[in-house]
């Protein structure tokens, strides 16, 4: 067993078990601990303690997410057009990795197709592979807010009946779909269930019922 010290230093090995057993006192340099979490609440209050310093990250602004963009297309010697990686930037949901990840696949087209850059051109053809709008939203995507906005009327809907009504299971909803939604304004979580915002109506380019107004008033 492994007993560390940070505080001392020291790392406490025991050897051996019952009487016999020792202890064997290893000196550990002094190193920096960097950690990294996205469910702060779920760290024990000692551990989390005993970091000098919490910092909150956020989110990447479109600005940056271009730049990120673009220094990964030049690693991956890459010709994009300003208007392509403004265009990913848009899609990302402001993160990296997604981005990074759009970018590969854009070059996948860029191979086959033989294309002489990353254009809009290009991108279309890729977005439309890949079922995501504009606004970043994929197929699920989507299909969730339909089911609420057309299917239901914008009715406030519980997690499980959605789950149940989109084939998915309910962690899938709450961790993959709802996150990104509720950080764009899409969606709203009241007390009696989940409803669509003005907003997504308008993304979806369908007409709000004027029952689901009267709710939110009251909401």
């Amino acid at each position: 067993m492994l007993y560390p010290v940070m505080e001392e230093n020291a790392l406490d090995i025991i050897i051996g078990k019952g009487p016999a057993a020792r202890t064997v006192r290893l000196p550990v340099p002094k190193i920096t601990i960097v950690g990294a979490t996205t469910k702060l609440a779920l760290l024990s209050a000692p551990l989390r303690d005993r970091f000098g310093l919490l910092l909150r990250l956020d989110y990447y602004t479109e600005d940056e997410m271009r730049e990120i963009i673009v220094r990964s297309s030049n690693l991956l010697q890459l010709p994009i057009t300003e208007k392509a990686s403004l265009e990913i930037a848009r899609r990302s949901r402001k993160t990296p990795r997604i981005a990074n990840r759009m970018l590969k696949r854009a070059r996948d087209l860029l191979e086959v197709n033989k294309h002489k850059a990353i254009d809009e051109n290009l991108l279309k053809k890729l977005f439309e592979l890949l079922e995501i709008d504009d606004a970043g939203l994929t197929d699920i995507d989507i299909q969730y807010l339909k089911l609420i906005g057309e299917k239901f009327q914008n009715s406030p809907l519980g997690v499980e009946t959605i789950a149940s009504s989109l084939s998915e299971d309910r962690r899938t909803i709450e961790e993959f779909i709802e996150p990104y939604l509720l950080q764009i304004g899409f969606i709203k979580k009241t007390p009696r269930g989940r409803v669509l915002a003005p907003k997504a109506f308008k993304h979806l380019k369908i007409k709000e019922p004027r029952e689901s107004i009267g709710q939110e008033r009251l909401v």
